[in-house]
């Protein structure tokens, strides 16, 4: 059930505590169950999908069109709409919902999110630039990003010249983020460390994509526990 992702929204920043002792930071997020609007048959597209609504909307803001697609599969307006590959087709039926019981058994999650936008920001804050001296000969540019081009040839600024421009605000994908807990009741999803986003941000939660093998903490402290209770061998 893996093969598709939950959208959240990022409520804040806590920390989660274990008898061990150990302080956890934690990302809350707020999930939103996905309804299958559509089933995407191999004959018809050249792949297998499913299409997955999330978020409500108001029908005053659709446009004509998605109301009478909406109407169509006989289902509440959706305020994103989502393609998703899978396997198995035969695993979902158009109008399921899923919630957050889709990471049952999943450990590590992939996470992707827009950045906290910057606005219109200098060489050395965007691209972590050291400057200009800032004594003898320099002229009023000390936080300047010094030379850009060449001479008559090629004389142009390649394109991707780390240059001032705008900061943040852009997709990032985190990934093998460790799940910390999961509360069914109201769908909330705790999830190690920081994710890209300020509050309220939308973010795609997918299962990890990778083979993680990493061990997860509270198996971590199980092994530091067993460790202590098995005697130590006797030395010769």
């Amino acid at each position: 059930m893996s093969e598709i992702a939950l959208i959240g929204k990022k409520i804040g920043m806590t920390r989660e505590f274990y008898k061990s002792g150990q302080v956890v930071p934690v990302t809350v997020l707020k999930m939103e169950k996905a309804r299958v609007i559509q089933i995407i048959e191999e004959e018809k597209r050249g792949y297998k999908a499913v299409q997955l609504g999330f978020g409500k909307i108001k029908n005053s803001k659709l446009t004509k069109a998605m109301k009478g697609y909406f109407a169509k599969k006989n289902t509440e307006a959706k305020k994103i709409l989502k393609e998703f590959r899978v396997l198995k087709l035969e695993d979902y039926k158009q109008g399921n919902e899923f919630g957050l019981e889709i990471f049952k058994d999943v450990k590590f999650v992939d996470t992707r999110s827009k950045t906290i936008g910057k606005g219109f920001a200098g060489a050395m804050k965007r691209h972590n630039f050291g400057g200009l001296r800032a004594t003898h000969g320099v002229s009023i540019s000390h936080r300047s990003h010094g030379s850009t081009g060449q001479r008559q040839d090629p004389g142009k600024v390649f394109k991707g010249k780390k240059m001032a421009g705008h900061m943040g605000d852009k997709l990032r994908t985190m990934q093998n983020i460790e799940i910390i807990k999961t509360d069914l009741e109201n769908e909330l999803l705790y999830l190690k460390g920081s994710i890209p986003g300020s509050k309220n941000t939308e973010i795609l939660v997918s299962g990890s994509k990778k083979n993680v093998k990493k061990k997860t903490i509270l198996e971590k402290i199980k092994i530091a526990e067993d460790a202590k209770k098995t005697p130590d061998k006797k030395k010769k």
